[in-house]
């Protein structure tokens, strides 16, 4: 009975950690494709030169 909860337990450790990594790849890709964006649409200051849209 121990082993099997061991086994048990370890398949859900791992389903959850295959879970919470492809997530964190489809935000990491949301974040890449905004900074991208606002690469492209960054505006121009009063001066003329452009800057960028974020503060960072």
């Amino acid at each position: 009975m121990g082993p099997l909860l061991l086994v048990l337990l370890l398949a859900l450790i791992l389903f959850g950690a295959g879970f919470a990594l492809k997530i964190l790849w489809w935000v990491a890709v949301v974040v890449l494709v905004l900074w991208l964006l606002g690469f492209v649409m960054r505006g121009t200051h009063s001066s003329g030169r452009r800057h960028r849209w974020y503060r960072w």
